[in-house]
Parts: structure tokens; C-alpha cells; sequence
């Protein structure tokens, strides 16, 4: 097993929903941050005010397996439920969509 990397976008379609990502956001950075085996975790906005860049790290799959388990029903969660999201992630080498 090797690191975990999840890289793409997070593409809010309106004013509204970019609303729910920075209103959210921060808690979303802190508690994953300090999960055991993130590596690094960050979310950027670009020049486009609706669009998010996503550049995530972890250990090995079963500390990503557990990020993704952690954060399943969290107030980021659902807020940023619905909005659009073009992911990869690369394991071993191998780049595929998430």
C-alpha cells in the first residue's frame, strides 16, 4: 500500500452554493487536517469565484477509507451535498476518477 492522493475540483453552480463551501469550509480543513494519516489537505478558490481547488494526501487507502467514513454525515457534508464534484485520485502509480 502506498500514499493516497485526491486531486480535481469542487465546481459550486451558483453564489449560493460557494456560499455553503466558505461558510463551512474552515471546520472541514481543521478536522480533517488532524485525522491520523492525512498527509495534507487543501481547498483553494480559484479565480472563479464558484470553483474550488482540492489537493488531498493520506498514509495509505485505510486512512482515506477512514477520512471518508469520518466526515459521511458532517455539517460539510451536507451542506456541500449536491455540488459538483471532478476527482482523481492516485494510488500505486495508477491515476483514476473518483
Amino acid at each position: 500500500m502506498g500514499v493516497i492522493r485526491v486531486f480535481g475540483q469542487l465546481i459550486c453552480a451558483t453564489e449560493e452554493e460557494a456560499a455553503r463551501v466558505r461558510a463551512h469550509l474552515g471546520e472541514h480543513l481543521r478536522l480533517t487536517r488532524a485525522e491520523p494519516g492525512c498527509l495534507s489537505f487543501e481547498v483553494s478558490q480559484g479565480a472563479d469565484p464558484l470553483f474550488w481547488q482540492v489537493d488531498e494526501s493520506y498514509a495509505d487507502r485505510a486512512a482515506f477509507e477512514a477520512h471518508r467514513a469520518r466526515m459521511a454525515d458532517t455539517a460539510w457534508a451536507n451542506a456541500s451535498a449536491g455540488i459538483r464534484r471532478e476527482y482523481k485520485i492516485t494510488e500505486n502509480g495508477v491515476t483514476s476518477a473518483l
